[in-house]
């Protein structure tokens, strides 16, 4: 579960992006289909008093504090898919019916 590190209560505006930065909260527009870039348009929020620990992914929450979660590092294995399989097979039989006709082909010969 997460925790909260910083209580600075940041009232959301529809339409930005709300991010951090080091410890500090930033807001950018939210970039429409078609319409103007919003490159270079960041503007500081507020300013968070707090240090980062390694290992820990932070976040502003729902209520606009920031608050920090243990990072899931590696992930979770993978099943390998059943088509790579299948078609493995069919390749090795390929092969093999090719190199069969090969040499019925060099007997006639």
């Amino acid at each position: 579960m997460a925790e909260k590190v910083a209580k600075i209560g940041v009232k959301r505006e529809p339409g930005f992006l709300y991010f951090l930065r080091g410890a500090d909260v930033w807001k950018t527009p939210m970039k429409r289909a078609g319409g103007p870039s919003a490159a270079g348009k960041a503007e500081k929020v507020a300013a968070g008093n707090f240090a980062r620990a390694e290992g820990y992914l932070y976040f502003l929450d729902s209520a606009g504090d920031v608050s920090r979660a243990k990072r899931a590092v590696g992930g979770q294995k993978r099943k390998k898919p059943a088509k790579a399989k299948a078609a493995k097979k069919a390749t090795k039989k390929g092969k093999a019916k090719g190199k069969a006709k090969a040499k019925k082909k060099s007997k006639k010969k």
